[in-house]
């Protein structure tokens, strides 16, 4: 399966997200923002990131963009697991480079099935 960088400044949202993806086999690293996951993506190599929107330090749409300013993680799929759901956080998250846009409380089945479909 795949290792995924889990990025989020809730505990309890990264304990369900990982619990979700572990169960069905996969790798998991947690991160609490996005300045924490950029320094794990640099150093390490991850098929997937899932990351909030809202939070302290780098939020996920600055953290997409600067993922994606990486050779490594020019291609890889960065999906936002966020409460935002306007059409301008959307645009903006597509814009900096965003794979997919899932919204909070997510459905386990559904993000499993996401994250297949982007992994192919």
């Amino acid at each position: 399966m795949a290792r995924i960088l889990v990025v989020d400044d809730s505990a309890s949202m990264r304990q369900m997200v990982t619990f979700t993806l572990k169960g069905d086999g996969h790798e998991v690293v947690e991160a609490e923002d996005g300045v924490v996951a950029l320094a794990c993506a640099k150093a390490d190599s991850f098929q997937a990131v899932i990351t909030d929107v809202n939070m302290p330090n780098m939020d996920g749409i600055t953290l997409t963009r600067e993922l994606r300013a990486l050779p490594n993680y020019r291609f890889i799929p960065i999906l936002t697991l966020t409460t935002e759901a306007s059409t301008e956080k959307k645009m903006a998250g597509k814009a900096a480079g965003a794979t997919g846009w899932l919204v909070k409380p997510f459905n386990p089945d559904q993000l499993l099935a996401t994250v297949k479909k982007v992994l192919g």
